[in-house]
């Protein structure tokens, strides 16, 4: 392994530091930090390849080299246990790290399947999301400008290399997109005028998710072609954004198989 990095004003710290912190620096470098074996496998698989790979002090040996062996063009470092946890966004940090520039995955071919993203907040939702939407062999994603970062670590984590395989348009505006295309968008939302398993889903679709608490805005939803309603036999009121839109994603890719 190289010289271990122990001191925070290392200039190779100090800038990684600031790519796993801020999504500002993401966006203007298109740049992230992976963590762990499998986002950095995941990543690999998907045709990327590390800039720089960081290992901790404590690092298992045979973890290292069998990662290191993949990336000969990477620039290595090994970092004190104190520094890499502060990079890390895990509490049990595995003990690799992977800075990546961000990867473009093209359009997908085939009947178009969207997934649509109002103002998603949270990290892990959103990565989950991002995950469903790659499973179901969604074409793509579109996020708007309020949501979260679709390159931060935690929704690296989230999304379990969704990100790597998904095209992804990100900052959108999305009342123009959906205007522009034609495309029907069905609105998942409280008391909406539709069931889920009564649309057509075979067809082109977009499926349009609000905001975790506020739902879709007034801006967005009357541009839906409808508002969709997913069954409910039990005593809950409502499902989270993330298993939501698994559950009209994947009701797609149903009809699809079975046409």
């Amino acid at each position: 392994m190289p010289d271990l990095i122990t001191s925070r004003d290392n200039p190779l710290f100090k800038r990684l530091k600031k790519l796993a912190e801020s999504a500002r620096e993401r966006r203007e470098t298109r740049r992230a930090l992976l963590d762990g074996e499998h986002l950095i496998e995941a990543c690999l698989a998907a045709g990327g390849q590390p800039l720089t790979l960081l290992a901790s002090a404590s690092c298992a040996p045979a973890l290292w080299q069998k990662i290191a062996q993949r990336c000969a063009d990477a620039k290595i470092a090994t970092l004190s246990d104190s520094l890499f946890a502060e990079l890390s966004p895990v509490d049990s940090p595995t003990g690799v790290l992977a800075e990546i520039a961000w990867l473009s995955p093209a359009p997908r071919e085939g009947t178009p399947l969207v997934l649509l993203l109002e103002d998603i907040q949270d990290p892990g939702n959103l990565g989950s999301l991002l995950r469903s939407a790659a499973a179901a062999g969604a074409t793509l994603a579109v996020l708007s400008k309020g949501c979260h970062d679709a390159w931060s670590p935690k929704a690296l984590r989230g999304g379990q290399g969704a990100q790597f395989v998904l095209p992804l348009l990100l900052r959108a505006d999305l009342a123009q997109w959906i205007q522009s295309q034609d495309v029907p968008v069905w609105a998942l939302a409280l008391g909406g005028e539709k069931p889920l398993f009564g649309l057509d889903l075979a067809a082109s679709a977009g499926i349009l998710v609000g905001n975790e608490g506020a739902g879709l805005s007034e801006e967005i939803l009357p541009l839906a072609t409808a508002r969709v309603r997913i069954p409910m036999p039990g005593k809950i009121e409502s499902l989270n954004a993330a298993a939501a839109a698994a559950v009209a994603l994947f009701e797609a890719v149903r009809q699809r198989a079975a046409g």
